[in-house]
């Protein structure tokens, strides 16, 4: 599914530039921050307020442009994740990188750009910013639409969040608009706005320091956009398994007891399968 990526609902990941800051919980332990240390010889240098953001090499740049070509010769659609390691809405980002990357995302029509940000206020005007230093973009904004091969995304750890954040997200027109609610720190009822979501996608905290997800909190989420029609992508457990769940068959149905504690397995070991089963249902 993901042969040039680790993120299980992208074909590939491209991040033009490197750096963030911690804006919520679900910030508190980013793997993100953690690699950037580990190349910085143990500083995340660009971390942080004040921190300087690093543009990728030009080498990095061409390669949205490779996959266009690839998909084009094999008439199909690749999902390209954009800013793992970074937020295309960072307040601390060069306006004009902005402006670079959206001539590169009208370049290759060949790709849907998964554009997900915890900045979701930030979108519509630093597109605005876009849109005036390009005309092509102008005319789409002012017509109020982003690029068509756009999908846009906002992260959501909690009912607080979802009810700042979500509405602010139908707010701006995209081509298709999606949830990522990874980690998934505690129920989130969303219903029935969730229903107005293209995709939504859940998952359990993984790496040091991950804190479990109790698996009502998925199930629910799941059962919510099943009522509405919406594709559900449960991306994987994290560290954590419901404790009548470890040990169990890969695939197996096992009645989980939520009264028992979680048990930490390791990422791996957890897996993906939610009630006997993966889910991996994306929009068409």
């Amino acid at each position: 599914m993901s042969a040039n990526t680790k993120i299980e609902w992208a074909d590939h990941t491209f991040n033009p530039w490197e750096g963030c800051q911690k804006v919520g919980p679900g910030c508190d332990h980013c793997y993100a921050e953690a690699r950037n240390a580990r190349f910085g010889g143990g500083q995340a240098v660009n971390w942080g307020p004040g921190a300087p953001r690093r543009r990728t090499s030009a080498k990095n740049w061409q390669l949205p442009i490779k996959w266009n070509v690839e998909a084009a010769a094999k008439g199909i659609r690749y999902r390209v994740f954009c800013a793992s390691l970074a937020d295309v809405f960072d307040n601390a980002v060069d306006p004009a990188w902005r402006v670079d990357l959206f001539d590169l995302i009208e370049a290759t029509p060949n790709l849907d750009w998964l554009l997900l940000t915890k900045r979701i206020g930030n979108v519509q005007p630093m597109m605005c910013d876009v849109g005036h230093s390009r005309v092509w973009l102008d005319r789409q904004i002012a017509a109020g639409q982003l690029p068509r091969n756009v999908w846009l995304g906002v992260t959501v750890v909690n009912q607080d969040e979802y009810d700042r954040d979500a509405q602010k997200l139908l707010r701006v027109p995209a081509s298709k608009r999606f949830l990522s609610i990874e980690p998934l720190l505690g129920p989130i009822h969303g219903a029935p706005s969730i229903g107005a979501f293209d995709w939504v996608i859940v998952g359990g905290e993984s790496g040091h320091g991950a804190r479990p997800m109790h698996p009502d909190w998925a199930r629910s989420l799941h059962d919510q956009c099943d009522w509405y029609s919406v594709p559900f992508f449960f991306k994987q457990w994290g560290e954590w398994l419901p404790a009548m769940q470890h040990g169990a068959r890969e695939g197996a149905f096992i009645e989980i007891n939520a009264s028992d504690a979680p048990v930490r397995v390791g990422k791996k070991a957890a897996g993906r399968h939610l009630d006997g089963r993966t889910w991996d249902e994306v929009p068409s």
